[in-house]
């Protein structure tokens, strides 16, 4: 059996004529005469030697890597804010590692940890759930970070939010001013960041309008995502007769507009919807998702340049943003001028006061 033997600096060497010391001068870039150039990397393709990144990254202190979390790869606003991230970074000379943590804080102070370890050079961060151990990690972390999220009083770090509440005050005034006044909420889980903001928009811009508030008109479905937002509408429809619907995001949305579809309403005639985040799914539908945009695409291409300068200007002074919401009307929301509102299944027609 011929002898197999990992390939090493010494044998690229010996394979070449050159000093070692050329070997590592050529394959780190730096500055080589052409002739030993050619003879290092021919010597290295013929070996097969691929140098040892991690090792590289510990001698030059960089890893020309920027580590993303986020709490589901696959929720439509994480995917469009990966793209652009990885955009920004790219453009900067840097690679972007992705990972998706879930909602648990322990499994992004697991990440950190790793991180920190030399893995990459800096990190975005968007947790779904912020708790004081988070906090003292990101504190007292060696990598520049970027939280994209909200972030307690007093934590002096760079941040990118979006303001939620204000996005709520949005959809319920619009849906107000559609004569709705049975206005529902399903909600994600008020325990995590995003619950939290929406739950306090919501009732904050029902207060305003004075718009009545009812708790049957209010769900908090298990997490963010489709499958939690079908048992969420079952649950809202089985107690109340709502005549509009608004969803902490677009995923929680187009189940609602499922649900209603299966259940015989009409999509806006008996009840308006509204979702939240204005990804591209929202355009998908049938009827297309009026969708409050929060700038997921703009918080995540202002994050990824609050890090390169942090990488690039350690001393910078910290930068907290808050990107303003706008709304993306559509058809869900919009009765078509003179089409009567059908009767929905228990329902006598009219809007219910």
């Amino acid at each position: 059996m011929a002898e197999t033997r990992k390939s090493t600096l010494v044998l690229v060497a010996e394979r070449a004529g050159v000093s070692i010391a050329s070997v590592s001068r050529v394959l780190n870039g730096l500055p080589a005469s052409a002739a030993v150039t050619d003879r290092v990397r021919q010597a290295a393709d013929e070996l097969g030697y691929v140098p040892d990144a991690t090792a590289r990254s510990l001698k030059v202190g960089k890893t020309e890597q920027i580590a993303l979390a986020v709490a589901d790869v696959g929720n439509p606003v994480y995917v469009a804010m990966m793209h652009e991230v990885s955009r920004v970074v790219a453009d900067a000379g840097y690679r972007l590692v992705v990972s998706s943590t879930g909602s648990d804080p322990d499994d992004q102070i697991t990440l950190l940890t790793s991180l920190n370890r030399g893995f990459a050079d800096g990190l975005i961060l968007s947790p779904l759930r912020v708790t004081e151990a988070l906090i003292s990690h990101l504190r007292s972390s060696r990598l520049p970070i970027v939280v994209i999220g909200s972030l307690p009083d007093g934590v002096e770090l760079d941040s990118v939010r979006a303001d939620s509440a204000a996005g709520m005050g949005l959809a319920i005034k619009h849906l107000a001013k559609q004569g709705r006044q049975r206005i529902a909420f399903i909600n994600g889980p008020v325990d995590t960041v995003p619950g939290a903001a929406r739950l306090s928009g919501y009732t904050i811009a029902m207060t305003k309008r004075g718009v009545a508030m009812h708790g049957d008109l209010q769900v908090n479905a298990d997490d963010f995502t489709f499958k939690a937002g079908l048992v969420a509408t079952e649950t809202l429809l089985d107690q109340a007769t709502p005549d509009a619907i608004v969803c902490a995001n677009d995923l929680l949305a187009v189940a609602a507009l499922k649900v209603l579809t299966r259940r015989g309403f009409s999509v806006p005639a008996d009840v308006a919807l509204v979702g939240m985040d204005d990804t591209d799914i929202a355009e998908l539908t049938t009827p297309s998702i009026t969708s409050v945009n929060l700038g997921s695409v703009k918080r995540a291409r202002t994050a990824a340049k609050l890090l390169i300068r942090r990488l690039t200007e350690p001393d910078a002074p910290i930068k907290q943003i808050v990107i303003e919401p706008k709304l993306t009307i559509r058809e869900s929301s919009v009765v078509a001028s003179g089409t009567a509102s059908p009767t929905g299944p228990g329902r006598e027609g009219g809007v219910d006061a």
